[in-house]
């Protein structure tokens, strides 16, 4: 089998239509199965979308298991020689995976492909790639001298942003949202690091996957909607969610020195000043609009 896409759902069932909807044109011409891992909705999305998509594989978990979990438990079952990673609040074009797929194959030192993504609006949405959070990386971020300088070659290495958007490029970091990975690749690096519930998780697997010698592709060739996150609210508990996984994978590769103080000291100012953000603002979130500083 050539494809195998894994997709992880929370209580976004129409999303998640339009987008079966969408994929389920893309793999016409390809041999791929598609995986939904539905992460104990309440708004009955399986007993919805399967009828209407019987030719997938619909897996319901009995509790929220966080998206690492949940998408590793679909990769143990899959098939396919290249593994989609994509988010249920995404539509793809006809033409999509069968481009990745052609540019994967003519690059053999390719270990995972992410794509161009817009927003609802049509706009560039600036996760679709990003450099490796190291300590200098995240000051820039965290001091706000990327914004004020979002083409630097030196200050904006969070974002890549002095690399053509419209342009094929190595990057570092991929997005959870597309993440298309050789299935050999993840059977050396391994899938998600399940002790990140949520978040960081495609930082984390980005870069373990460059870690065992292989290169991350942003592919500028096709280009997907994603409507960013529409399962998550903006509530004290994401956002303390967050900051947790953002604690995690700063000791998971830079231990517990002067760094990680200095960033967990941070982390408790932001996540207080946000935990007001939110308690005097009530609005949802997308899951990317609460980006590693």
């Amino acid at each position: 089998m050539t494809l195998s896409i894994i997709i992880v759902n929370y209580n976004v069932k129409l999303l998640l239509e339009s987008c079966l909807h969408s994929v389920a044109k893309a793999i016409e011409n390809l041999e791929a199965e598609v995986i939904i891992v539905d992460n104990a909705s309440s708004d009955n999305s399986i007993n919805y979308l399967q009828p209407i998509f019987p030719q997938f594989n619909f897996i319901s978990n009995m509790v929220n298991e966080g998206f690492a979990k949940a998408n590793n438990r679909a990769l143990a079952i899959a098939k396919g020689e290249f593994i989609l990673f994509l988010n249920p609040d995404t539509t793809v074009p006809q033409n999509c995976f069968e481009k990745c797929i052609t540019f994967m194959k003519a690059h053999a030192q390719a270990g995972a492909l992410g794509v161009k993504m817009l927003n609802g609006e049509g706009k560039f949405l600036k996760e679709s790639k990003r450099g490796f959070p190291s300590p200098i990386v995240s000051f820039w971020k965290m001091t706000g001298i990327t914004g004020m300088l979002p083409r630097s070659p030196l200050f904006s290495k969070y974002y890549l942003g002095h690399l053509d958007e419209n342009m094929d490029h190595e990057a570092d970091v991929l997005s959870g949202a597309f993440m298309m990975v050789k299935k050999e690749v993840l059977q050396k690096t391994g899938g998600f690091d399940e002790r990140f519930f949520m978040y960081a998780e495609d930082i984390d697997l980005s870069f373990r996957i460059k870690q065992a010698g292989y290169k991350n592709y942003y592919f500028a060739g096709t280009s997907i909607i994603h409507y960013k996150g529409a399962s998550t609210k903006k509530d004290f508990k994401y956002v303390k969610q967050f900051y947790k996984a953002m604690s995690q994978f700063v000791k998971k590769y830079y231990g517990r020195g002067v760094y990680s103080m200095l960033l967990d000291a941070g982390i408790s100012i932001f996540t207080l000043f946000s935990s007001l953000r939110v308690f005097f603002s009530g609005k949802t979130s997308r899951r990317a609009d609460v980006q590693l500083p």
